[in-house]
């Protein structure tokens, strides 16, 4: 079979058709040579309209982390300036105590400690009387109150009926949210004559025989004394330690409690081998704030304790507490020793409680250690 026929175009026709042939190949990669281009300018300009978007994103999000910053820092130098505050009110209280009592400390030295005398006419003054009448009054709201809140909690715990429960817990906490001057007028004019009239012949009669107790309950009955102030000051302290308590023992897990009735244990054994053991620090914490409570307290005490500067072994007889002869003398203070004596009293009143609190942490620190061994 024949190919088909090419027409003849001679040389000049040869040379033509190889110029366009290589024109055409020319063109060619000149257009892929365009076309990569436009796809590249393509590709640049969607980088660009990317870009374009993503700067003002990463501006507001630098933007948003800078204002986080910032306010971090705020925070952290405020709370910073409020625990420096707490320690610069600290040190400011206990520097103003320290040089207001100086004269004082330079006229008596130790002896305002030992001496029971207090007398503003002959400027001879002594703390032996306020601090034996705030001890015992403090001692003595302790003694009543911690067995009875401790009662008072074990009873909403586990033995009040559920009925019971919520009313019995809404008066403790309004007990405890009752002014301290209301304490003192009701212990000045319901309590006080209620003691004199009724209680406080029947102890005086009741103790006379007895070695110790004829002297603690000795002498005519006031109404008013240590006594009475140490009764008013459990009342006061009561609700602390109950509220406290209470919330210590319900941190008991349940499943220690059924574990010792399951095997046997009565209420009172659950109590004393498991619950009490169990929450023995937070009742010493609780215990230590009464205490600080008592020992600080003022109106109520000023009301009923008699404010008379003498130490009476009998809790009957009047007497008084730092806090109380502080709010009764201060503003009639007239001179420089007058006033540094007072300030004394309250130094030491600090130092007392600092020392109670210190105890308290000692013992919550041998106790955790002790659990933790």
């Amino acid at each position: 079979m024949s190919s088909p026929a090419v027409p003849f175009l001679g040389l000049a026709g040869g040379r033509e058709l190889c110029r366009a042939r290589l024109l055409g190949m020319a063109d060619a990669l000149r257009m892929s040579a365009l076309s990569k281009a436009a796809g590249k300018c393509a590709v640049a300009n969607n980088l660009a309209v990317e870009n374009a978007g993503l700067k003002p994103a990463e501006s507001r999000l630098a933007k948003a982390l800078a204002g986080f910053k910032l306010r971090d820092t705020g925070f952290h130098l405020l709370t910073l300036a409020a625990a420096w505050a707490v320690l610069i009110l600290l040190g400011g209280v206990i520097a103003s105590l320290i040089v207001g009592s100086m004269p004082a400390i330079r006229a008596f030295g130790l002896n305002f400690l030992v001496t029971e005398a207090w007398n503003p006419v002959t400027e001879k003054f002594g703390a032996m009387a306020p601090v034996y009448g705030t001890i015992v009054t403090s001692l003595v709201a302790m003694a009543i109150a911690v067995p009875s809140a401790l009662g008072i909690a074990i009873f909403l715990t586990e033995l009040c009926p559920y009925s019971l429960r919520r009313p019995i817990g809404i008066a403790i906490e309004l007990l405890a949210g009752i002014p301290s001057i209301i304490y003192g007028i009701w212990g000045l004019f319901v309590f006080a004559p209620f003691l004199q009239e009724h209680v406080q012949p029947g102890l005086i009669s009741a103790f006379a025989g007895v070695p110790v107790l004829s002297k603690l309950f000795a002498g005519p009955p006031y109404g008013i004394g240590v006594l009475t102030a140490g009764v008013i000051l459990a009342v006061m302290v009561l609700p602390i330690v109950t509220s406290i308590s209470r919330d210590v023992f319900e941190t008991v897990p349940t499943v220690l409690k059924e574990s010792a009735y399951a095997v046997g244990c009565t209420t009172w054994e659950v109590l004393r081998s498991v619950v009490i053991p169990y929450t023995r620090v937070g009742l010493i914490g609780g215990v230590m704030l009464g205490l600080g409570r008592a020992l600080g307290e003022t109106m109520a005490v000023t009301f009923v304790i008699g404010n008379a500067h003498r130490i009476a072994p009998s809790l009957l007889a009047p007497g008084t507490t730092i806090s109380a002869t502080i709010a009764n003398e201060f503003t009639e203070a007239v001179g420089d020793l007058y006033t540094s004596a007072l300030i004394t009293l309250g130094l030491i009143l600090f130092v007392i409680t600092f020392i109670i609190l210190a105890i308290s942490r000692y013992m919550l620190m041998r106790l955790q250690s002790q659990e933790g061994r």
